[in-house]
């Protein structure tokens, strides 16, 4: 995004102004800081002859020079030249803390620009946001930490009704300045190898059957899922196989699956539907995305909210399976973090 900032310039008044050409001022504190023409170009990058060429302009212009110089003394500043550049000191004091609050913020293109987001893996959005994010995959709490931090525009994460995990995110989170924006229900399950061979009917199965596990990354909505369930069956890492091998998708997780590396892992159904394995459903949960109500008027986020609503949405999920995106767009305050998922 390109930003426009002030800066002080000079022109002689009257009903034709001329402009003092920008590079005066700068080449006039060289010579008084210099005492020579030669040493106040080196640090301005200019020639000799270009330095030499724009004071006879701006001499002509003004109708008195600007530089004296003297055989033997070097260059010193004319009497108008030091009130010059005195002048543009008192004025560059006055613009200087203001410069940043008048600052004008120009986006390329509002309505065409995408907007920045970071989001927790997800297949439907993957595929859904291409024409309207620039969209990296993190773990959900990794992402929201970053929307606080005013990194991106949008932050996507999955949760629960789990009050535990509804604090974590809202701790995180501000009422009066943020919104929720719903996106899809999605199921999270158990992914086995295709037929359930190993015969799992629940979390609990994995270490009783010294399955082969593959885990998902620290920080991810998945792990924290994982951990939960690993607190409620009383069953430490230790006795899980695997449980330090990690994958950031749950893609990743079902194709670890599908090449007989693992045993079982947790993912969404969509997944496991992609590689033809079999998913025990663990529950359902919201995905929601995380906004700023100052930026829900912007042309580029209406025109998201409004493919979130379109059927073309609707069509990819149904073909990934899963999903229920009958109330995607919906702009809600934090507190629906705390719904159960339909």
């Amino acid at each position: 995004m390109t930003k426009l900032v002030p800066d002080v310039a000079w022109r002689t008044a009257g009903s034709e102004p001329a402009a003092i050409d920008p590079r005066v001022l700068p080449l006039l504190r060289e010579i008084r800081s210099k005492a020579t023409l030669r040493a106040a170009i080196t640090p301005l990058g200019m020639s000799y002859r270009s330095a030499w060429d724009l004071l006879a302009a701006q001499a002509r212009l003004l109708g008195t020079p600007l530089v004296r110089m003297e055989r033997g003394r070097g260059a010193r500043l004319a009497p108008l030249a030091e009130r010059l550049v005195a002048a543009d000191d008192a004025a560059r004091a006055v613009l200087d803390p203001a410069r940043e609050h008048l600052a004008v913020r120009v986006a390329p293109n509002e309505a065409a620009a995408k907007l920045r987001v970071l989001a927790s893996h997800d297949l439907l959005l993957a595929e859904f946001g291409a024409e309207f994010l620039d969209l990296a995959f993190r773990g959900s709490l990794e992402s929201v930490r970053s929307f606080a931090a005013g990194e991106v525009d949008l932050a996507g994460f999955h949760l629960s009704a789990d009050p535990e995990q509804v604090a974590l995110y809202r701790a995180l989170l501000q009422p009066r300045s943020d919104r929720l924006i719903r996106f899809a229900t999605r199921e999270q399950g158990i992914v086995v190898a295709a037929g359930n061979p190993k015969g799992v009917r629940e979390f609990a199965d994995i270490p009783a059957k010294h399955l082969r596990f593959v885990n998902r990354q620290r920080g991810s909505g998945t792990r924290q899922l994982i951990d939960q369930m690993l607190r409620q069956a009383e069953v430490e890492p230790s006795e899980i196989k695997g449980f330090g091998e990690e994958e950031f998708t749950h893609l990743a997780v079902g194709a670890t699956i599908a090449a007989g590396k693992a045993d079982a892992g947790v993912a969404v159904r969509a997944a496991a539907t992609r590689f033809n394995l079999t998913f025990i459903p663990l529950h359902r949960e919201h995905y929601w995305l995380v906004a700023r109500v100052r930026d829900l008027d912007q042309a580029r986020m209406t025109r998201f909210l409004g493919a979130l609503r379109d059927s073309a949405l609707k069509r990819i999920a149904k073909r990934l399976t899963g999903y229920n995106v009958s109330r995607a767009g919906e702009v809600l305050p934090l507190t629906a973090m705390q719904s159960v998922p339909e």
